[in-house]
């Protein structure tokens, strides 16, 4: 045991160095890191300052919750608008007239076929057929282009150009 007091004594001076190098270099950290808590804390206050706020914890649940709301309102503006886009293919928006001389005999272009459709090839066509003692006119229903009435030549045509991308009038 003397052997090992004497050992340990020869050598305490470098264990004692030892640690005291390494608490030198603790301390040095030590300050390092009390520094950079220090500017960090200092940033800290000034982002917080005005915010009316009292952490930054509390600010970011406040933001979460208006950016949840943000979402839920964007939602419903997305529903709406997609239940408005398709109403609209609902409403009649594609027109077709066919001016002609019903009665090849007298007169002139004064008859009619005017189809009226939507996007969906769905709504009605109406004829108006003029001669110099009458007129007369006729309203069809269209499903998907077609009609449970027979169609006269004019109204196919009237049809065709209210499905054209750009319809004409003749």
């Amino acid at each position: 045991m003397a052997e090992l007091n004497g050992l340990i004594a020869e050598q305490l001076y470098l264990f004692v160095g030892g640690i005291a190098v390494i608490m030198i270099i603790l301390l040095i950290i030590a300050i390092v890191q009390a520094v950079k808590l220090s500017k960090m804390r200092k940033r800290y206050n000034q982002m917080m300052a005005g915010s009316g706020v009292e952490n930054l914890e509390t600010l970011l649940l406040d933001l979460k919750l208006q950016m949840d709301s943000i979402e839920d309102d964007e939602q419903n503006k997305r529903d709406r608008f997609q239940a408005i886009e398709n109403r609209l293919r609902q409403v009649p928006a594609h027109i077709g007239m066919k001016r002609y001389n019903a009665f090849s005999d007298h007169g002139s272009d004064l008859s009619f076929s005017l189809a009226i459709l939507n996007d969906e090839s769905d709504g009605v066509i109406l004829t108006g057929l003029h001669n110099r003692d009458s007129s007369y006119m006729y309203a069809k229903p269209i499903v998907k282009s077609e009609s449970t009435y027979n169609l006269s030549p004019e109204e196919k045509e009237a049809i065709q150009l209210a499905k054209s991308p750009t319809p004409t009038k003749s």
